[in-house]
């Protein structure tokens, strides 16, 4: 894995290159003062959503039946709304900009979101591993993992999905066995709520605030057994407005980021790696106000992040316009675990 420097970047990828993407408003990397030659002790982890990534096979399969707006998929468990089989049927040079994308971000462990399984994800990520929810659905949560990182596959967090009616966690645990061992849990929770109360009256606020406990649990067991651990995904919420009471009068979650970040039992303090960083869209073209997708370490594993290495990687405009890349881009931040 290599991180540089803006001077390194200026370098290497030439001063006018960065300066345009700095100019129009693409983010780059924070700098970290580490030579590239000391990188080797570092633990790259982001979170990435694919924006409905199928492997071109299934996914042409998938288009010849999809489900009409409005209508029911009924007894089937594997399908696509006929908009997406309209305008994200990716072609190889899609596949070979995500990928470079990927390389780009020389992640060590991506938490993956909209991603149907591996067949799909190796497209993306060449020299990586996988561990996805073993849901028949096509969104699936999971994660890339560099060959060669000791990890394995956990249990699907299956509670997180309600009964089936949304999307379940993936658990992977890199080091296992070792005192730097750390779990991690793919999320992609419930969309609809991004910047309402959980007491909103609407629907998808109600079924976000019931997926709340779920995995206020997972947090809280990880804790309370003395794990480094964090939580990666699309949240489909802002948690970064402030932070106001956990509950309403009537005890019904209202705010996601005080419920989950009670400090009960100890080690269950955790840290947004965006807290008091710069909002950046994907590409010019995109209007969004705020993070959904986050990166949550919990107290221990906090202590281990690198100071200025929070990573939000933008598309090119040009990629943007002309490829089918995906609605989300990349944020992560780099570990310095224990040897």
């Amino acid at each position: 894995m290599l991180t540089v420097s803006l001077a390194a970047l200026l370098t290497l990828s030439g001063t006018a290159a960065c300066t345009d993407r700095i100019e129009a408003g693409l983010p780059v990397a924070d700098a970290v003062a580490d030579a590239p030659a000391a990188r080797a002790d570092l633990l790259r982890i982001a979170t990435w959503n694919l924006e409905w990534l199928i492997a071109p096979n299934a996914f042409r399969k998938l288009a010849a039946e999809c489900v009409p707006q409005g209508a029911s998929p009924g007894a089937r468990k594997r399908s696509i709304p006929c908009n997406v089989a309209d305008r994200l049927e990716r072609s190889e040079a899609d596949y070979r900009a995500l990928a470079r994308y990927a390389t780009e971000l020389d992640a060590d462990v991506v938490a993956l979101q909209e991603v149907d399984g591996a067949d799909a994800a190796r497209r993306v990520f060449t020299d990586h591993d996988f561990c996805f929810t073993r849901r028949e659905a096509v969104q699936n949560t999971g994660f890339a993992i560099r060959k060669g990182l000791p990890h394995r596959c956990g249990k699907d967090l299956e509670s997180l999905s309600l009964n089936g009616r949304v999307r379940r966690g993936a658990e992977l645990i890199i080091f296992p066995g070792e005192a730097r061992e750390i779990r991690l849990l793919s999320v992609h929770l419930k969309s609809g709520c991004a910047r309402r109360p959980l007491d909103d009256p609407g629907e998808a606020c109600r079924v976000l605030a019931r997926q709340v406990p779920e995995l206020e649990r997972w947090i809280d067991a990880q804790a309370a057994a003395g794990r480094h651990y964090a939580v990666l995904g699309d949240f489909n919420h802002d948690l970064l407005e402030g932070q106001p009471p956990a509950r309403n009068a009537e005890g019904a979650v209202r705010h996601l980021w005080s419920e989950i970040d009670d400090g009960d039992p100890a080690g269950a303090r955790l840290v947004n790696i965006a807290f008091g960083q710069r909002f950046s869209n994907c590409h010019p073209g995109q209007n969004y106000r705020s993070y959904i997708d986050h990166v949550v370490l919990g107290g221990s594993l906090a202590a281990w992040r690198v100071p200025g290495s929070f990573i939000r990687q933008g598309y090119e405009p040009k990629d943007a316009l002309q490829r089918k890349l995906a609605d989300h881009c990349p944020i992560g931040v780099d570990l310095r675990p224990p040897p």
